[in-house]
């Protein structure tokens, strides 16, 4: 798998704790969109937020991300929700191996499909990771199927399978499935307008992970879209996200 890590300058401290002197930063895993998308080595705001708090970011390319080729490109065909899933926890566990961060503190954070990736890890990977924060992210891809714009139409055909025959694989694949599997906490942001990922996905995710009594804050926002555009919404959102991380993996 190829990636791209940031790491806090030495002696970095975030108000918690998030790192110091001598101590290994805790890790912020920044998974992209798409799925057939790419974190690239440029300056990003959402980024440099996280590294001047003392957390080390990881981006993780899974296979099925452009820019190394097109096998590696092609490899998600029929195996999105699952190579992508190994692969980012295939990334965790080397950047724990190699002491770039705590093993002990890492949270994964994605919007849309890599809200889906990240989903999956909580539900099938808890061993590695201490929280999520799933962005407008997909949770069913029947409802996806079903529902996406003319742009997406049959894309699902390719990087999950043809419906109805590959059903079980949409069902496997659904982090709404899971839900009951999740022991982490998750937080989930949502915007009222999203035509993409509509609504009703993430609150049939966050019903089924409240009716197994797994730890999930749901958050809504008014006017919001595939992706939040008003710099008062991420705003908030990335206040929402900093409290939930700091109390669910800085002060653990």
């Amino acid at each position: 798998m190829h990636g791209l890590l940031w790491r806090p300058r030495p002696g970095a401290v975030e108000s918690d704790g998030a790192s110091g002197s001598g101590a290994e930063p805790p890790l912020y895993v920044h998974i992209h969109g798409g799925p057939t998308g790419q974190s690239t080595a440029d300056w990003s705001a959402r980024i440099a937020f996280w590294v001047d708090r003392g957390w080390a970011v990881l981006a993780p390319n899974y296979r099925g991300s452009t820019g190394y080729g097109r096998a590696y490109a092609q490899a998600l065909a029929g195996c999105w929700g699952e190579v992508d899933v190994a692969d980012v926890a295939a990334g965790i566990r080397h950047a724990s191996r190699r002491g770039w961060c705590d093993a002990r503190r890492v949270a994964v954070a994605g919007g849309s499909a890599g809200g889906l990736t990240t989903l999956m890890l909580c539900a099938l990977h808890s061993d590695l990771v201490r929280a999520g924060v799933s962005m407008f992210g997909v949770a069913d891809l029947f409802d996806l199927a079903a529902t996406t714009h003319r742009f997406e139409s049959r894309y699902l055909d390719r990087i999950v399978g043809v419906l109805p025959g590959d059903a079980d694989r949409y069902r496997e694949r659904s982090p709404v499935t899971h839900a009951a599997r999740v022991e982490v906490p998750v937080l989930v942001h949502q915007g009222t307008d999203d035509k993409v990922v509509p609504r009703t996905q993430a609150e049939a995710l966050v019903d089924a992970m409240r009716s197994s009594g797994a730890p999930v804050e749901y958050h809504v926002y008014e006017g919001e879209g595939h992706g939040f555009r008003r710099s008062s919404s991420i705003r908030i959102e990335l206040e929402r996200t900093e409290a939930f991380l700091r109390k669910w993996v800085l002060l653990r």
